[in-house]
């Protein structure tokens, strides 16, 4: 009996699927980890990464050699989504050396606190 080794991104410890032969392929592998883990193939697909090479298996049909240790990321069926937002960032409000803009609203609100703190404290 043969095994590759997987986990998820997220997780600390290994789990195995086991299967006859020399290696698997990603569509198998992908099959037999969701059935596992309880994943609908509707709900989401697998992003599949050699443990040791950080390489992505992209190809369905390649085959992974058994005892292979692999990363597994959860990912939306249709790619990820735009988020629908956009954010300005106005370059004249930038710091004197630094690159990330000020923000004065914050900046504002800090002071505002500081010198409450210091007044109560006299």
């Amino acid at each position: 009996m043969s095994c590759v080794h997987y986990k998820f991104s997220s997780k600390l410890d290994y789990n195995t699927v086991t299967f006859d032969g020399l290696h698997i392929t990603l569509a198998e592998l992908k099959r037999q980890i969701m059935g596992r883990e309880r994943l609908k193939a509707t709900d989401c697909d697998l992003q599949i990464t050699n443990a040791q090479t950080r390489e992505e298996y992209t190809d369905e049909e390649v085959h992974i050699p058994k005892h292979s240790s692999v990363i597994v990321r959860r990912t939306p069926i249709g790619g990820v989504k735009p988020a629908g937002r956009t954010f300005i960032v106005d370059r004249s409000d930038m710091a004197a050396g630094s690159s990330r803009p000020v923000c004065k609203q914050s900046t504002l609100i800090f002071l505002t606190i500081s010198r409450l703190l210091i007044t109560s404290l006299k």
